[in-house]
C-alpha cells in the first residue's frame, strides 16, 4: 500500500509506483447513484466482478433526490404511453431532443437514446421499477399523483411543436408525492445487494486515477478509514461521480451564469473530482459552461396565463415553455429586473401552492398604476398588453406564438412578480458539463480517441442534455440509468 500522500485527482498515480494492489476487481465505479448502481447491475449481469466505492454512508446520489421521472419514448410507444393513447415515434422523438440540444447535440449519442429507449423502459420495469398505465393530464412541474405519464418539457411549446409531434415522455414511478428518487434508488440498491459479484463500499472516497506507462487506465486510489488504497480495475474505472455544482470555484470558472441561481441543485459528492480525474488522463471536457437553471413558475397552471416582461416592459418568451426555458432565457436579458405580469385571477392560489418564491413587486388598478409601482416608463407596459390583449382576442398570439389555450386578455387589477434572480424568487441550478464520451460510455481525449480502461455515465459525463433551454424533466436520470448501463456492458466486455 502506497503511503498516504498528497494524493488529488488532477494528478494520476502510476501504476510503476504502486508496490501493492490492495484490492483487485474487474470493474471498479465510482458512485452509486443512478449512473453508479444501473451500471453495476449490468457489469455483474455480464459476468464481472464490480466494485463500487461511494463517498455517502448509502447509496443514492442526486437521482435519489430527484422527482426520478425518467424521460423515455419512441418505437411505437412505451407500454404506459400506448395504454394511455399515445403512439410514440422514434423519429418525433429523436428531432425534438436534437432541438433541445441545439448546436451541442451528439447525434449519435441521441440517436442511441431514442432508438433504445423502449429497451430502457423494459430493463427498468424487469428490475422492479413500478409505472402505472396512466396519464396526468395537467401543467406540472412534477407528479404528485401515481399517475405514470406527463408532459415534462417544451414538446407543446413554440418552436418544438412545429418540429416534432408532441407526445409525453415523462416517466414517473407508482408512487404519490415527490418520492420517485428515493424508490427508485431503493430499487436499484436491492438488486445490487442481491448480486454476490457486486461489492459495496461505503464512506470511501476516490482520490484519483492510476495509470500503466502506455496511459491505460488500470485502478484507482481510494481512501477507506483513513488510509489510502490502490485498486487494480482489470476491465476498466467507471466514473459516475456526479457533476460540479458544488463545487463553487468550479462553477465560477467554467460555469459562471450559474452563479446567479440560488439553490444549487445536487448531493454534496456533486464536487467535480470525477470530471478531474478524468481530465487528469486525457480526457475532454464539454459543455462545461452550461446548466440547467430554472424560474418554477408553475404551480398554479394559472401562472402560464401571465407574460413576462423586462425592465422596459418588453415580453421575450412564450410563456407556456418549462420553467428550465424561461429561467435560461431570464439570464439572457440586458434587463436590471424581470416581471411576471398576471391579473389577480391568474394569481389565484400562488401563495399556497407555488414553488417560485417570488415576492410581489407591484400591484395596479390601472396599468398605469403598475407602470408606476415599477418604474417603468410610462406607456411601454400599456403598450406590451394592448398588443397581447389584441393577440388574446384573436387567438394568436403573433409575436411569440404562445398556444391559443395559455391566451387570456390581462386586464386590471394587476400583480407583478419579481422574477429578478437573487431577488427572492427560488432559481435551481446544475451542471450540463462533463467529459466527451462515446455513445457507449469510453472517455474520449480531444481528437475523440478512447482513454483505454476509462468509462463514464451520469453528470460526471457530457450525455444526450446539454442546454437549460431545451431541457425536460426526466432527461438527467434518464441519460443517467441509460448511460451507466452501457458503460457497465462496455467494461465488462472489456474485462473480459
Amino acid at each position: 500500500m502506497a503511503a498516504a500522500s498528497k494524493t488529488n485527482p488532477s494528478q494520476p498515480r502510476h501504476s510503476r509506483d504502486v508496490t501493492q494492489w490492495d484490492l483487485e476487481t474487474d470493474v471498479a465505479i465510482v458512485g452509486f447513484g443512478g449512473a453508479g448502481g444501473c451500471a453495476a447491475i449490468e457489469a455483474a449481469d455480464a459476468g464481472s466482478e464490480v466494485r463500487i466505492f461511494e463517498l455517502a454512508s448509502a447509496s443514492g446520489g442526486s437521482t435519489a433526490l430527484s422527482s426520478a421521472e425518467i424521460y423515455m419514448g419512441g418505437g411505437g410507444g412505451t407500454r404506459v404511453q400506448r395504454a394511455s393513447g399515445f403512439e410514440d415515434s422514434t423519429e418525433d422523438m429523436f428531432q425534438f431532443m436534437m432541438a433541445c440540444a441545439g448546436p451541442q447535440a451528439d447525434e449519435a449519442k441521441i440517436r442511441n437514446y431514442c432508438e433504445r429507449s423502449v429497451e430502457h423502459f423494459e430493463w427498468l420495469v424487469d428490475i422492479g421499477v413500478p409505472f402505472k398505465d396512466s396519464f396526468l393530464d395537467e401543467r406540472a412541474i412534477m407528479c404528485l399523483t401515481d399517475d405514470g405519464l406527463l408532459f415534462t418539457g417544451n414538446e407543446k411549446a413554440y418552436p418544438f411543436s412545429t418540429l416534432a409531434k408532441p407526445c409525453p415522455r415523462g416517466h414517473n414511478l407508482y408512487v404519490e408525492g415527490d418520492n420517485g428518487g428515493p424508490l427508485f434508488m431503493k430499487i436499484v440498491t436491492e438488486n445490487v445487494d442481491k448480486r454476490d459479484n457486486i461489492h459495496v463500499h461505503y464512506e470511501s472516497r476516490a482520490l484519483t486515477l492510476i495509470v500503466d506507462d502506455s496511459d491505460e487506465v488500470v485502478g484507482l486510489v481510494v481512501r477507506e478509514n483513513q488510509r489510502e488504497l490502490n485498486v487494480r480495475a482489470r476491465g476498466g474505472v467507471i466514473l459516475c461521480a456526479g457533476g460540479f455544482v458544488m463545487n463553487r470555484e468550479m462553477v465560477a470558472k467554467h460555469a459562471p451564469k450559474l452563479t446567479q441561481g440560488t439553490e444549487p441543485i445536487g448531493n454534496p459528492g456533486d464536487t467535480g473530482s470525477g470530471i478531474q480525474m478524468g481530465m487528469a488522463v486525457g480526457g475532454a471536457a464539454i459543455n462545461m459552461h452550461e446548466g440547467f437553471i430554472s424560474l418554477p413558475f408553475y404551480p398554479p397552471a394559472s401562472m402560464t396565463y401571465g407574460i413576462a416582461v423586462n425592465d422596459k416592459g418588453q415580453r421575450f418568451i412564450n410563456e407556456d415553455v418549462y420553467h428550465g426555458r424561461l429561467g435560461d432565457f431570464v439570464l439572457r436579458q440586458p434587463s436590471e429586473r424581470i416581471y411576471l405580469i398576471l391579473s389577480v385571477e391568474h394569481y389565484a392560489d400562488y401563495e399556497q401552492v407555488s414553488y417560485l418564491g417570488a415576492p410581489v413587486a407591484g400591484t395596479g388598478e390601472t396599468v398605469a398604476e403598475l407602470e408606476q409601482e415599477l418604474g417603468l416608463r410610462g406607456g411601454v407596459l400599456a403598450h406590451t398588453l394592448a398588443t397581447y390583449n389584441e393577440d388574446c382576442a384573436a387567438g394568436e398570439d403573433t409575436l411569440f406564438h404562445k398556444a391559443p389555450q395559455w391566451l387570456q386578455a390581462l386586464e386590471p387589477p394587476l400583480v407583478a412578480l419579481d422574477l429578478t434572480p437573487g431577488r427572492g424568487a427560488f432559481v435551481p441550478h446544475f451542471t450540463l458539463g462533463g467529459l466527451d464520451t462515446l455513445p457507449t460510455g469510453e472517455v474520449v481525449d480531444e481528437q475523440r480517441r478512447p482513454i483505454p480502461g476509462l468509462y463514464a455515465a451520469g453528470r460526471t459525463a457530457c450525455g444526450v442534455v446539454r442546454r437549460a433551454e431545451g431541457y425536460a424533466s426526466g432527461m438527467s436520470v434518464g441519460d443517467a440509468t441509460f448511460t451507466g448501463r452501457l458503460a457497465g456492458q462496455q467494461a465488462a466486455r472489456r474485462g473480459g
